[in-house]
């Protein structure tokens, strides 16, 4: 699992760290300096390499304001949540007595379930049981998570007692979403949401060998077939929320669909779009007019 991946990079890194420093200064002070300060450097040099490569020509202050965000962002996710998590993701019923639509939350490529921490809260704050799924294997095909989001939607449908889901998708499970509608249908689909999901693929997949980073890489052959099973009924079900600074998926504004004009969030990185307030905000006022379907009721 991603988790106990994550865990086994940290120690690697903290134990390089706690040698080189004790290399160069001789003492136990200076090995725990850079055995907490090797994973935390690594983390932000590979945000500043990302955002480098994948800078496009928008102004530079929304630049640096996505860089410093995705930094904090890295940081959070990556090192403070998603090594921790043990449980297996599971259905949470709201915290609010106002009822809504049951909400599935899928998570991207190299993350878990806990990179939603935040949007979970403040979902079932609003009235929306989640269920936020785990994607493993971590390096698979991305039509070989359909059974997973079948699971969960079913989950979430048995234990709300309603008869339609919304699903959000960040980066890769946005067409992990499309690929689960495409394989089971949309009957039971309220709304999808995705963020920052290569619906077009990135560049920064090229030198991918796994699965789904072939899939997702720009322009891809399964990109192109996915899209083209789809019609306007389907694509008139979902909301496209993209940044023009994304230091993961680019080139970043040709990412939508048919039809579809995205909602734009400039400043913000990739990581960034699952923790940031406004896109936060976006999710809620999208979900926020889906009547529930209680009882077999239809909207």
């Amino acid at each position: 699992m991603l988790a106990q991946l994550l865990r086994r990079l940290l120690l690697v890194q903290t134990l390089a760290g706690a040698a080189l420093g004790y290399w160069l200064w001789g003492s136990v002070l200076g090995a725990l300096a850079l055995a907490l300060l090797v994973p935390v450097v690594t983390m932000l040099l590979a945000d500043v390499l990302t955002a480098l490569i994948t800078r496009a020509p928008e102004p530079w202050h929304d630049w640096w304001r996505a860089l410093g965000g995705e930094m904090v962002a890295g940081v959070v996710v990556f090192l403070l949540r998603q090594p921790w998590e043990r449980r297996a993701p599971r259905y949470q019923a709201a915290t609010s007595n106002t009822p809504r639509v049951p909400v599935v939350l899928v998570h991207g490529y190299l993350c878990n379930h806990r990179i939603w921490d935040t949007t979970a809260t403040q979902l079932r704050a609003q009235g929306h049981a989640v269920f936020a799924v785990d994607l493993e294997p971590v390096f698979a095909s991305i039509d070989d998570y359909a059974p997973i989001l079948e699971s969960a939607v079913t989950s979430a449908l048995l234990n709300s007692g309603q008869t339609q889901v919304a699903l959000v998708g960040h980066s890769m499970g946005g067409l992990a979403i499309r690929a689960w509608m495409r394989k089971h249908g949309t009957a039971r689909v309220a709304r999808v949401l995705t963020l920052g999901t290569p619906h077009a693929g990135t560049q920064l997949a090229k030198g991918s060998r796994t699965p789904n980073g072939l899939q997702m890489r720009w322009g891809s052959p399964w990109l192109a077939t996915l899209a083209a099973g789809e019609d306007d009924a389907l694509r008139n079900l979902l909301r496209v929320a993209i940044t023009p600074q994304d230091n993961i998926v680019y080139p970043q504004r040709p990412q939508t669909l048919p039809g579809i004009t995205p909602t734009v969030f400039p400043g913000i990185g990739h990581l960034q779009m699952c923790l940031d307030p406004d896109v936060n905000a976006w999710v809620r006022r999208e979900l926020a007019d889906l009547p529930p379907t209680l009882d077999g009721a239809t909207p």
